[in-house]
């Protein structure tokens, strides 16, 4: 239960880390398999082919050796050598065909029995295959009795045709044998090596994980101690300014500060991966007019809304809300002018009546960092960047277009949730209008 609740624990940032590395071990352990694998394949092929040919080069020269030490004499085969050569002697399958042309081979001097040979049919066709090569021919079939074994055939001649064949066999079943101890051999090898392989692949990935695991736990800590070191004194700040009967300005500036500090901090966790954002179905209209209204100058702000669900993250959203709408007050609308807010199904648009923002510079203004001032309307340094991060944080867009008449859009998509579109409607009917 305690290893459980440890892993629940664990930020997105560690879990990512952890499945990474256990990625790292897969991708090690099946690349060394793969290795492995071609090796022991060629290596079995290479076996098989080194088996084949010294089964052929021994049938082939017995053969040949018996097919020099028999005779033709006078149309008669004289076979007496084959009783005291060693070759004959040391034959696993020895049998002599004979036959006229045009005829079918008989069978002569056959070891260890007939049942030993291949069938009738088979042996017309070594006979026909050595006629017309005229040489030595090696070839596989099995035995009447179901062995299976390798053959050579040389011929024998008389003067100048082929009136016998020497027949050599070969057992397979003892090379096939050692053949499977080799790959039961190689399949045991390679586990071990893949396991041993993976072993490897864990530590050294773990080790390589070390630092970094390291340095997001000294980041998560920054982290935390920056959320609570910059929000006490911004609250203590907040309480000394209320006290103090100071203007409703320095009010706004602090609370605008707070909002910021409290964005960045958000952001940075979530790229850190100390957090992950909670998406849940939420009345985007609704989140928009209480945003709207929490301004400090939602006077010059009118708001006209349908009945909207998407899913997302409330504090998010109406961060970016809210830079969208400060953005426009600061350097997109003259004094006096006012802000239109229009959401409508996966689009919140905020437009302004100033300058507008030149073509080129419509995508420089959602960069970090990018400043300007009421002439330029370059953005705020920081507040249009977060607003183009939680829009790509909700897989939405946010980009800007000329107003009909003068002045700039600001247009945030966002995916809409169609299964809670139709309960939503019913109970939001027509639009709002906030501000005057």
């Amino acid at each position: 239960m305690i290893r459980r609740d440890a892993a629940s624990s664990l930020s997105p940032a560690v879990a990512r880390l952890r499945r990474t590395r256990r990625l790292m071990t897969l991708l090690f352990a099946s690349t060394t398999a793969a290795c492995l694998v071609v090796l022991a394949t060629v290596a079995i092929r290479i076996d098989a082919e080194s088996r084949r040919s010294s089964l052929d080069h021994e049938a082939g020269s017995r053969a040949v050796g018996l097919s020099r030490a028999v005779w033709f004499d006078a149309g008669v085969l004289h076979l007496e050598p084959l009783r005291e050569d060693e070759l004959a002697q040391g034959a696993q399958v020895l049998a002599v065909l004979q036959a006229a042309p045009g005829e079918s081979p008989s069978v002569r001097n056959v070891v260890p029995a007939r049942s030993a040979l291949p069938g009738q049919d088979r042996l017309d066709q070594v006979w026909r295959k050595v006629l017309d090569e005229q040489d030595t021919v090696l070839l596989s079939a099995p035995s009447s009795n179901g062995g299976r074994l390798r053959w050579a055939a040389a011929p024998v001649w008389d003067d100048d045709r082929i009136g016998a064949a020497v027949l050599a066999g070969t057992e397979l079943a003892r090379s096939e044998r050692d053949q499977e101890v080799l790959v039961r051999w190689l399949a045991l090898g390679c586990t071990a090596l893949v396991c041993c392989a993976t072993a490897v692949g864990h530590l050294l990935s773990g080790r390589a994980m070390r630092p970094a695991l390291r340095g997001l736990g000294q980041q998560e800590q920054f982290l935390a101690e920056a959320a609570h070191e910059l929000r006490t004194p911004l609250a203590t700040l907040r309480l000394v300014v209320e006290r103090g009967g100071s203007s409703d300005e320095a009010l706004r500036l602090v609370d605008r500060l707070s909002r910021l500090v409290t964005g960045l901090l958000a952001r940075a966790r979530m790229e850190a991966g100390a957090q992950r954002a909670e998406l849940v179905p939420l009345r985007l209209d609704q989140l928009v007019e209480t945003t709207v209204e929490e301004l400090p100058d939602h006077g010059r702000v009118t708001v006209r809304s349908e009945p909207v669900v998407v899913p997302g993250d409330p504090d998010l959203l109406a961060q970016a809300v809210r830079n969208l709408v400060e953005n426009a007050q600061r350097h997109g609308s003259p004094a006096g002018s006012p802000v239109e807010v229009t959401v409508t199904p996966g689009l919140v648009m905020v437009r302004d009546h100033g300058a507008g923002v030149s073509p080129a510079d419509r995508e420089r203004v959602f960069a970090r960092g990018v400043t300007g001032g009421p002439a330029t309307a370059l953005g705020t340094g920081t507040g249009l960047a977060i607003v183009r991060w939680v829009a790509e944080l909700h897989h939405g867009t946010v980009h800007l277009t000329d107003a009909p008449g003068g002045g700039l859009i600001a247009e945030l998509r966002l995916p809409t949730d169609p299964a809670y579109a139709a309960s939503s409607s019913s109970s939001h009917e027509g639009s709002g209008t906030v501000g005057a």
